[in-house]
């Protein structure tokens, strides 16, 4: 029986709140994504740190919430990523509308709550496709 071809595109979801996080990831899956899950900015960047290491796929979209736990906050987490990957796509997300909206090319801002198919929508405007597999 022929082996079935890997998804090589990876999504890494940066999210403290653990049924948020939760929802996000069985959506991005659902839609053939490799998903990667942290609850703090540095979390996060240790897990995209390994995906380059042992070449498990490329993080094509980042979606975090702007207020993590822990010293990072969702801009200085994507700003790092991009430090390493200029083109990842990233939507931001926070329940305070407008929390200070940094202006970044290849990224959007979506208020929480959200609904789910809106998220997904933004996912695939920003990164041109919606199951990438």
């Amino acid at each position: 029986m022929p082996e079935t071809a890997r998804c090589s595109s990876v999504a890494l979801i940066a999210e403290d709140e653990w049924l948020v996080r939760m929802g996000i990831a069985d959506a991005l899956l659902n839609a053939g994504w490799q998903v990667i899950e942290a609850a703090t900015g540095e979390q996060a960047l240790v897990l995209a740190d390994g995906v380059r290491a042992n070449g498990a796929g490329v993080i094509e979209l980042l979606v975090t919430d702007i207020g993590l736990g822990g010293a990072m906050n969702g801009w200085d987490l994507a700003e790092a990523l991009r430090l390493k990957r200029p083109d990842i796509a990233v939507v931001y997300a926070s329940a305070t509308p407008a929390a200070g909206i940094r202006q970044v090319a290849g990224s959007a801002f979506v208020e929480k709550p959200f609904r789910i198919d809106t998220l997904m929508k933004i996912c695939s405007r920003l990164t041109g496709h919606g199951a990438p597999c």
